[in-house]
């Protein structure tokens, strides 16, 4: 079963930093590839760059909860959360492709 996450190229889990302009200040962000790559799709899809969706984001939580506590964290769930509403079937089929291998 674990050759589906076993063999998934590394650029995808490699960590990259980047810096960001939120709310008029400069920060920096590590995350791994794959979640940049899903942030930008989401991005996209909102027709926003990178740096102003994160802005928005952030904005959103701050107005919402009064605090951003652990936005690189954040930033991972929300892709978690787009990719389970974006993608359900196309992992289940991985994974009965799994089963049945095994």
């Amino acid at each position: 079963m674990c050759t589906l996450f076993a063999h998934q190229p590394s650029r995808d889990y490699e960590s990259q930093t980047r810096s960001l302009r939120i709310g008029g200040h400069c920060t920096s962000i590590r995350l791994e590839m794959s979640f940049w790559d899903t942030l930008e799709e989401i991005a996209a899809g909102q027709g926003l760059s990178l740096a102003k969706f994160c802005t928005t984001l952030h904005d959103e939580v701050l107005d919402h909860r009064g605090e951003v506590s652990n936005f690189a964290s954040l930033l991972r769930c929300s892709c978690l959360i787009y990719r389970s509403r974006t993608a359900p079937a196309a992992f289940d089929g991985r994974a009965q492709m799994l089963v049945a291998a095994e």
